[in-house]
């Protein structure tokens, strides 16, 4: 499988290379990263020396191989696309430009995205949830960070809660804003500090909610608050719903998650924490119920770069292909 990736040199870019070269059947034939074009891999990053050598190259869609991964900012794979897919390749976008309905991608991200025809080739890519689909794509939307964390967590109870009164509390590592250089990103902004940001206004807002109605049939309406913590990365989601049926939560998230290998359903009163996931594809999921409030606590945590972003991706790959989706994910997370 000869694998191209275009923005290589971001975070999710070099993650990507990173877990490829465990990958048994992959192989990275080019990188582009057009702003740094011509410059070797390893002078961008120097702990890739004598692991992978590349050359960076400017985009040229011919020079692309049979998959493509796009780890792109957002408005720019709406305009890649057309073209890619005109070449015949197989497409895993990182970026949200294919997420969402037209009008709804405009509305939050402040961006035109790609045209209607282009949007409805793409498949959203939770294999929990949407594996059948994911086999026979040819483009696939690669969820969000927050997204995956949310609705990875929320997903198997949504028959039992009212959809109008879900509250997600999430805190994200500054890896998630990306590479680029930024005044919130700033050591010495982030260092001992500890923020909310995008409160009632977050692109990922509207992705939590489709994803959600796509599973359950209902609307969700949900309150989503992130926060950016003092650390390089994870996702920690805390989320509240008010229960509508009694059942035994535990048995329904087993239920729901029964032979899905990069699920780990917590025993009860065992939290999960960002350094538990840090590096792997797992997503650690815990359930609680408030008897004195009739709420449900859902905690689930993930690698914000490998489960919400690269692993993820490739486990999609790898389901495409046809090919376990374990397939060069099965390590252990980094611990301490």
């Amino acid at each position: 499988m000869n694998i191209s990736i275009i923005g290589a040199t971001g975070y999710s870019g070099v993650e990507l290379i990173r877990l490829l070269q465990n990958h048994p059947t992959a192989k990275i034939k080019s990188l582009f990263a057009s702003s740094q074009a011509g410059l070797d891999l390893t002078e961008v990053y120097p702990h890739l020396t004598n692991i992978e050598q590349h050359t960076l190259e400017e985009l040229d869609v011919e020079k692309t191989a049979e998959w493509v991964f796009l780890a792109t900012p957002s408005g720019v794979s709406a305009k890649l696309v057309p073209s890619l897919l005109e070449a015949g390749r197989k497409v895993i976008d990182l970026s949200g430009d294919f997420r969402l309905p037209k009008e709804t991608y405009e509305s939050w991200y402040n961006k035109e995205t790609a045209n209607e025809s282009d949007l409805q080739k793409a498949v959203y890519g939770l294999p929990e949830w949407f594996k059948e689909q994911i086999q026979n794509a040819q483009l696939i939307a690669n969820p969000g960070c927050y997204p995956t964390a949310a609705a990875l967590g929320l997903a198997p109870a949504m028959p039992y809660i009212d959809p109008k009164s879900i509250i997600i509390d999430a805190k994200s590592g500054v890896s998630g804003a990306g590479r680029s250089a930024s005044l919130a990103t700033h050591y010495g902004e982030v260092n001992e500090n500890f923020a909310a940001y995008r409160v009632a206004n977050h692109q990922h807002t509207p992705e939590i909610e489709q994803t959600l109605q796509r599973v359950s049939e209902q609307q969700p309406l949900i309150t989503f608050t992130p926060h950016l913590a003092p650390m390089t990365r994870g996702i920690l989601c805390t989320m509240y719903a008010t229960i509508t049926e009694e059942v035994d939560f535990q048995e329904v998230y087993k239920a729901a998650y029964e032979g899905k290998p990069f699920i780990r359903l917590r025993a009860e009163g065992s939290y999960p924490r960002t350094k538990e996931v840090s590096g792997s594809n797992y997503c650690d999921i815990a359930v609680h119920v408030d008897p004195r409030t009739n709420r449900l606590i859902v905690i689930s945590v993930i690698d914000n770069v490998v489960k919400g972003a690269a692993g993820q991706a490739i486990q999609n790959m790898n389901i495409m292909a046809g090919l376990d989706e374990t397939t060069g994910l099965t390590f252990s997370p980094l611990y301490p």
